[in-house]
C-alpha cells in the first residue's frame, strides 16, 4: 500500500447514509471529510458534504434506493480527486450468533449476516445493501464489518443469559447489547481506559447504557435487538412480554404490526404524540403537558438503568454522557442527574449548561462521582478496525 491509506466509513440506514473519509500514516490519522446522504427512496433527497468543517458541497437529488445513493458517494467523492479508497469499513448493528468480532467481509460474513436479520430487522437491510453495493462498484476493494455488538461480547452469562429454556440460548437468543463502537471509542479516551468503574450512556434517537470496568463490559441495556432497555425517540425499550400477548390476543396484531408498534410509534413519540425528536420536545415542553412528561418518562427511564448499573459494578466512580441528547442536552442531563444527587451524582449547573465541543467534566468539585460529557466518534472507530484488519498497524 502506499504510504497513506484511505479508509472510508460507512454508516447506512434505511433512508440515510453517513460516510467520512480518513487518512493514516506519515503523521496522519484524522478525518479528511464527511457527509451523508438523505431522504433516500422519496421523491427527492439530498447529498451534502463537508471538509475543515466547511460545507463544500449541498445538492438536492433523487436516490431511489441504496444503490444510486452509494453510486452518488462515489461521484462526489470523484469530484475531489478521490477515487481509490484503499478500504471500505461498515458499522454492521449485529452480527447474531455467529459473528461477534470486526470481521473482514467475504461470502460466509455476508451469508452470517443475512442469517441475522431478524436480530436487526430495522438495520442489517440497508447494512448489507450498502455492501453488496460497493461490492460492485469497487470489487477490487476490501471491506470490514465493524460490529455495534463486538465491545459487549465481553458479558459475563450471567448477564448475557436470558431467563428461556436453554435450547434458545444455543440457538443465540441472548442479550447482545449494540452502540459498541461507541463505547468503544469513549473507553479510549478515558486515562485509564475505563479500568474504574464506569457508566456510560450514549443517549440519542437510540438510547443505550453500559456497565464497565477494568475496560470491559458487565452489562448493557439493550438486549438481543436495539428495542428494548431506556425510553427511545420512537423505540419503546423495555415491555412486559405480556403486553405483546395482550396485543395479539385481544387486538389482533400482527406480527409487523408490534414491529411498527414497537420501534416507530413508541417511545418519546407515542408519549408525547407529537414528536421522538428531543430538541422539539424541549421547545415545546413549556406548553405542553405530553411533551414534558415525554422527557419526564425518558429520565426516569434513564435513572432507572443507572441504578441497575451501579449494582452491577457495585460502585461506580464516572457517569459519562454521549451520543446526540447526552452531549447536547444539558436540562435532560440535570433531569436525569438532579434526583441522584444523595448517590453521589452532583453537577454544577454552570458546567452543565455551558456549549462545547470538547469532553469536560460537568459534575461538582465535591461530586464523589465524576460526571463528564464525551463526544463520541463511531466513524473513527470505524476506520481504526478497517485500518487494523488491514494488516498496516493500529493507528
Amino acid at each position: 500500500m502506499a504510504d497513506i491509506t484511505q479508509i472510508l466509513s460507512i454508516n447506512s440506514g434505511s433512508s440515510s447514509i453517513k460516510f467520512a473519509l480518513f487518512a493514516f500514516g506519515a503523521g496522519l490519522g484524522e478525518q479528511q471529510l464527511d457527509g451523508a446522504v438523505e431522504r433516500i427512496g422519496q421523491s427527492m433527497g439530498r447529498i451534502w458534504l463537508e471538509q475543515a468543517d466547511q460545507r463544500v458541497l449541498d445538492r438536492q437529488q433523487a436516490f431511489v434506493d441504496q444503490s444510486a445513493a452509494l453510486q452518488a458517494v462515489v461521484a462526489v467523492l470523484s469530484e475531489l480527486g478521490i477515487t481509490h479508497p484503499d478500504a471500505i469499513g461498515h458499522r454492521i448493528v449485529s452480527g447474531g450468533p455467529h459473528q461477534q468480532a470486526h470481521v473482514c467481509i467475504d461470502a460466509t460474513v455476508l451469508k452470517d449476516l443475512r442469517d441475522a436479520l431478524a436480530f436487526a430487522p430495522l438495520h442489517l437491510p440497508a447494512e448489507i445493501a450498502a455492501i453488496e453495493s460497493l461490492q460492485k462498484i469497487w470489487p477490487e476493494k476490501p471491506q470490514v464489518a465493524c460490529l455495534d455488538t463486538a465491545f459487549h461480547h465481553s458479558m459475563p452469562e450471567l448477564a448475557a443469559r436470558l431467563p428461556l429454556p436453554r435450547n434458545l440460548w444455543q440457538e443465540g437468543v441472548r442479550k447482545y447489547g449494540f452502540h459498541g463502537l461507541s463505547y468503544e471509542y469513549i473507553v479510549s479516551q478515558l486515562p485509564d481506559q475505563g479500568k474504574a468503574p464506569t457508566i456510560i450512556a450514549h443517549l440519542g434517537n437510540g438510547a443505550s447504557m453500559a456497565a464497565v470496568a477494568d475496560g470491559r463490559c458487565l452489562d448493557t441495556t439493550m438486549g438481543l435487538t436495539p428495542t428494548g432497555g431506556l425510553v427511545m425517540g420512537t423505540r419503546s425499550g423495555d415491555l412486559d412480554p405480556g403486553i405483546l400477548l395482550y396485543l395479539m390476543a385481544e387486538k389482533g396484531y400482527s406480527a409487523p404490526q408490534l414491529e411498527r408498534l414497537l420501534n416507530h410509534l413508541s417511545g418519546l413519540l407515542g408519549i408525547s404524540a407529537c414528536s421522538g425528536d428531543m430538541q422539539v420536545l424541549l421547545r415545546q415542553r413549556e406548553n405542553n403537558p405530553h411533551a414534558a412528561e415525554a422527557i419526564a418518562q425518558f429520565a426516569y427511564s434513564a435513572r432507572k438503568h443507572i441504578g441497575s448499573l451501579m449494582a452491577v459494578l457495585g460502585s461506580v466512580q464516572r457517569l459519562i454522557f454521549t451520543g446526540g441528547i447526552g452531549e447536547h442536552a444539558a436540562a435532560v442531563r440535570w433531569a436525569i442527574c438532579r434526583p441522584l444527587e444523595a448517590l453521589g451524582f452532583h453537577l454544577d449547573p454552570e458546567a452543565n449548561a455551558a456549549v462545547a465541543q470538547e469532553a469536560r467534566r460537568i459534575s461538582a468539585p465535591e461530586s464523589p462521582v465524576e460526571v463528564l460529557v464525551v463526544p463520541t466518534d463511531e466513524d473513527l472507530m470505524i476506520a481504526r478496525h478497517t485500518l487494523r484488519l488491514l494488516g498496516t498497524g493500529t493507528p
